[in-house]
């Protein structure tokens, strides 16, 4: 699920309009911004599944940053950071969005989820695995993106009731819904820029 957590992002962000946009839609990501540098240093890795393609096709190996503890202990990090840019509530609001990330990968990924990082203790690996039916899962995420993108035009629609405004809005989620549907698009079809 990549698209799924920008709409989540979109939701938020009609009930929280003290936080920026971006920072939403940063918060949605960062457990997979942070998991770059260690995929680049080979601490944590994606392997493609033999003879699967499309959707959810890799085996994901993020012991450290989608483990349940180290999910965690980066939304705190981020809601800290929040709290002291936005104030309690916007903390609040951003550990839950980041941690958000963690939750729904445990309903779409396959028992690739730790609990521990570097899955200490080799507990059991959690994932409820909706990767294994496409049709699920890209339901899901079309549900969080037509979802957050309502949410989002609904309520700034109404803060902006004056013609400029109304325009701004309605750009911004064109734009947005572009974007989300570029996002989707590369999950379905695991295209890449390769």
């Amino acid at each position: 699920m990549f698209a799924g957590h920008f709409g989540l992002a979109a939701a938020v962000k009609s009930k929280a309009p003290q936080i920026p946009l971006w920072a939403l839609m940063l918060s949605t990501q960062l457990l997979d911004v942070v998991f770059i540098p260690f995929l680049l240093t080979g601490k944590e890795t994606m392997e493609p599944i033999s003879g699967e393609t499309g959707y959810g096709a890799n085996m994901i190996h993020a012991d450290y940053t989608h483990s349940l503890i180290g999910a965690l202990f980066i939304a705190m990090i981020a809601g800290w950071g929040a709290w002291r840019l936005w104030g309690r509530r916007g903390g609040v609001i951003t550990l839950s969005v980041v941690f958000s990330h963690w939750i729904l990968d445990l309903l779409v990924h396959r028992s690739d989820l730790p609990i521990l990082p570097e899955n200490f203790g080799n507990l059991p690996l959690l994932g409820f695995g909706l990767w294994k039916y496409p049709v699920i899962s890209i339901t899901l995420e079309i549900i969080l993106l037509v979802s957050g993108i309502i949410l989002y035009y609904r309520s700034f629609s109404r803060i902006n009731e004056h013609r400029q405004g109304r325009r701004w809005v309605i750009a911004s989620t064109v734009l947005m819904g572009f974007m989300f549907l570029m996002a989707i698009a590369t999950d379905v079809f695991n295209l890449s820029l390769d």
